[in-house]
């Protein structure tokens, strides 16, 4: 299938309605917020999220995930819009897909496949399409059976490219044979990685690391004065980006790695093994955060429950919260609305919850190049004390 990508690019904007099955101790401010994520997961993908349906269970339905009258609700939503998928923020076991397709009769997208797809249509790199194409066969391959029956109908758009076209014709032992030979083309752009990480011995590494769609690139872009794709949309990164950077005489690498987010599929952080190696192998994370997201400590903790999980949770860590000049903006207003005649300021952050909490930490806009000049410093100092430290015959 070579460089295939999930996307017809050429096809109308599908329409899309979301779906959600929170818990009862989750609070309708928590899924309103997963589901506006879901909605801008949707949009990166290329298409239009129209509707949002919501069912408060203890747990999924084992057989169609939502309960029989809301699944009824759903159906009846579709066929009256003319609706093209139904997307769920969660994974769906191949049965349930089955089940919820033969109800509804569209095309049925659960939360993984969705990331997948934006991953597809971000890669640019050979190695970073093999990652992308093997997470898509290791998704297929227990869902082959009957899946995408209509597409006899409707072919194209989110979920149908790269695997999906061909699934009817394709069976397990050939998916597996895909499997295997990108484990093995993967394997060659692993000791690729590691020759040239073995080159860069000797001089310190960091990675920028953070959930996604926090600025990341940006702030590459202004730290190493190189052009990273930068767009106000999930996963702009897909590919790690490594450049040089020199601070006053104090050379190092700097990384550009993909972002996070929560729930980000199994598959997919082990196919980007090589990529996240610059996460493992960095000597300080500047760990990045969109200070202006309502829900960016929760954005913080996801972040470093995925560290943990690929083994980079013992790192030393910089935390920069980015976008203060939309975050001041934003409490400036809730100070105008309180009547209160008072300007917020980047002092005022230093003195709040959050640099107590989270020390040490800075206060930057990447996008305004606000308080860059700290954040260069802070980088300057803690790599010269890395090298001396790391490489004392090297300085």
């Amino acid at each position: 299938m070579g460089k295939k990508q999930f996307y017809d690019t050429a096809k109308p904007q599908e329409t899309a309605v979301l779906v959600a099955v929170p818990g009862y101790r989750q609070t309708d401010e928590q899924t309103d917020e997963y589901l506006d994520e879901l909605a801008f997961l949707t949009e990166t993908a290329g298409a239009q999220a129209v509707k949002r349906f919501v069912q408060k269970l203890d747990k999924p339905d084992r057989a169609t995930f939502v309960g029989s009258g809301k699944l009824d609700e759903i159906n009846a939503y579709v066929k009256e819009h003319n609706i093209d998928m139904v997307i769920f923020d969660d994974d769906l076991s191949p049965s349930q897909v089955r089940n919820i397709e033969r109800e509804l009769q569209v095309k049925i997208v659960d939360r993984s496949l969705l990331i997948l797809d934006i991953f597809a249509l971000r890669a640019k790199t050979a190695q970073a399409h093999a990652q992308v194409e093997m997470a898509q066969y290791q998704y297929l391959l227990p869902r082959l059976t009957n899946l995408w029956t209509h597409l006899s109908k409707q072919k194209g758009g989110i979920g149908m490219k790269g695997p999906g076209e061909t699934e009817i014709e394709t069976d397990r032992r050939i998916v597996r044979e895909k499997i295997t030979l990108l484990k093995e083309r993967l394997k060659k752009f692993e000791k690729q990685n590691f020759e040239q990480r073995k080159a860069r011995a000797g001089i310190v590494r960091v990675a920028l690391v953070g959930y996604t769609n926090v600025g990341k690139s940006t702030l590459m872009n202004l730290l190493s004065k190189s052009e990273v794709f930068a767009e106000n949309k999930l996963f702009a990164t897909v590919d790690a980006t490594v450049r040089k950077v020199v601070l006053e005489n104090v050379p190092f690498l700097l990384s550009d790695t993909v972002g996070f987010i929560r729930k980000l599929p199994t598959k997919l952080i082990e196919s980007f093994k090589s990529t996240l190696d610059e996460i493992r192998e960095a000597d300080l994370l500047v760990h990045v955060v969109d200070v202006s997201h309502p829900s960016f400590e929760d954005h913080i903790a996801v972040v470093n429950e995925t560290l943990k999980d690929i083994n980079s949770a013992d790192k030393p860590v910089l935390l920069v919260f980015n976008k203060i000049d939309q975050y001041l903006k934003q409490r400036e207003q809730e100070l105008k609305e309180e009547e209160a005649d008072v300007r917020p300021s980047i002092d005022d952050l230093k003195a709040t919850y959050m640099a107590k909490e989270h020390a040490p930490a800075l206060f930057i806009s990447a996008t305004n190049k606000l308080n860059i000049d700290e954040l260069r410093e802070e980088l300057q100092r803690r790599v010269a004390e890395l090298h001396f430290e790391r490489y004392p015959n090297n300085v």
